[in-house]
């Protein structure tokens, strides 16, 4: 099913510049670039919404890719495309050949439309239609041809340096352990798992998988476990009564959508509400695409390491962890349906670090925002800035029953550390707090 998260922002959020020096605007203002105007940002949302509705398309993803491999190819391409021409900052894989007076909004668009041809070739009419569309509105001539040519040279160099990265291999075969903390299937449908192989896939900007592998989590055995999945026992049932309202609607609405879409939605709307013009849109996408990859890389490398239970298991199996403050309850069931892969640590959590630190690079500590998904009508959540939108998200998985605060934890610590990786790469700072 096709899901559609929207983020409104708040009227009263804070100005901030742009938080990449190269491509600030004086006095640290943010753009206010017209979108839809020649060099604006518009173009950069309109290809990432076009990507979240392919993904949205049935069996036009591989299974065996994880999402964000995209987003960040995607990103990457169209900026690189960008910063070949303007020459504002340094590329992510390499600078193209780029004529003087090559328009970057033809060069952002071929970028993006060759990614996606690659990625998706099934999609091609539509893709076709959407560059048609876009080049439209650049003048005929030799500065949109160049930029044309420079957007198809930074697609191929995306897709060359990610030819062999490992995303294609076929991974072993899982076979699931029998000792008390290890992962196995989980109930109704006792799926197998997901994505067994993507820890070993080449990361984008991470010099290995392992480079912020969390420390292993305390044993099952452990006060600190016992603790930990006491706490999701009882908030994270379908049926507790220890969970407030406020936290059943959002242990629902953070498990409605992918987690990857909407914080790409969230930067969509930022990216529009700020009239951002094209460089600017290409920084923040590519830095939070780039980021949202590397941290799924590294978080399936912790998770297939350590093969922690799911608190469903661990809570209906307690009897069998041997440890005295574990009391097993075979009824138990979470609030949501639980996702095919080991507990440690957090997807939900480490994501949504990794977001929130970028964005709020860009964007500043005090950028509010509304959250609305598709996915859950009706339900809008408010949040005084980016920090608390995703301590929300990481949290509701304790509220909805799907990982215990060591994954948590363990998470954010992870997104965090990989976030400002890539901030560091791209040369991103925060310009102005306000």
């Amino acid at each position: 099913m096709r899901t559609t998260t929207l983020v409104i922002l708040a009227t009263a959020a804070v100005t901030v510049g742009l938080a990449v020096p190269a491509l600030a605007t004086s006095g640290g203002a943010a753009s206010t670039t017209v979108a839809g105007a020649p060099g604006s940002g518009q173009s950069v949302v309109d290809w990432n919404r076009e990507l979240i509705s392919i993904l949205g398309t049935p069996n036009a993803q591989p299974a065996t890719v994880h999402p964000t491999r995209g987003f960040a190819m995607l990103q990457a391409a169209e900026y690189d495309a960008v910063v070949s021409i303007t020459k504002a900052a340094p590329p992510y894989g390499s600078a193209v050949p780029a004529p003087d007076g090559a328009r970057p909004d033809a060069a952002a668009d071929q970028a993006a439309h060759d990614v996606l041809v690659a990625l998706y070739p099934g999609m091609r009419a539509g893709l076709d239609a959407r560059l048609n569309g876009q080049l439209a509105g650049i003048p005929d001539g030799k500065p949109e041809q160049d930029g044309v040519a420079v957007g198809a040279a930074a697609a191929r160099q995306i897709v060359a340096l990610r030819a062999s990265d490992g995303a294609a291999a076929t991974a072993a075969p899982f076979t699931p352990g029998t000792a008390p903390g290890d992962y196995r299937p989980t109930p109704p449908k006792f799926a197998a798992p997901m994505y067994t192989g993507w820890g070993s896939v080449t990361p984008f900007l991470l010099t290995s998988p392992q480079q912020f592998q969390p420390a292993a989590p305390p044993p099952v055995s452990s006060r600190e476990y016992a603790t930990a999945l006491a706490e999701v026992r009882d908030l994270g049932r379908d049926t507790s009564m220890s969970r407030t309202p406020d936290q059943t609607v959002a242990g629902k609405f953070w498990s409605a959508s992918p987690i990857w879409n909407t914080w790409n939605q969230i930067t969509q709307q930022l990216v529009t509400d700020r009239h951002a013009d094209l460089a600017q849109a290409t920084a923040v996408f590519s830095a939070l695409d780039l980021s949202l990859a590397d941290t799924t890389i590294g978080l399936y490398d912790a998770k297939y390491t350590d093969h922690v239970w799911r608190p469903v298991t661990a809570v209906q199996q307690g009897a069998t962890a041997g440890n005295p403050g574990i009391t097993g309850d075979p009824t138990w069931n979470p609030l949501t349906p639980t996702a095919t892969d080991p507990s440690y640590p957090g997807a939900h959590s480490a994501l949504s670090e990794a977001a929130a630190t970028v964005l709020t690079a860009f964007y500043g500590p005090r950028q509010a925002v509304t959250v609305t998904s598709a996915a859950d009508p009706g339900v809008r959540r408010r949040f005084a800035n980016l920090a608390d939108a995703a301590q929300e998200a990481g949290l509701s998985r304790i509220w909805s029953g799907q990982h215990t605060r060591i994954d948590h934890e363990a998470g954010q610590q992870l997104g965090h550390q990989v976030a400002e990786v890539a901030l560091s790469a791209l040369q991103v700072h925060l310009v102005d707090a306000g």
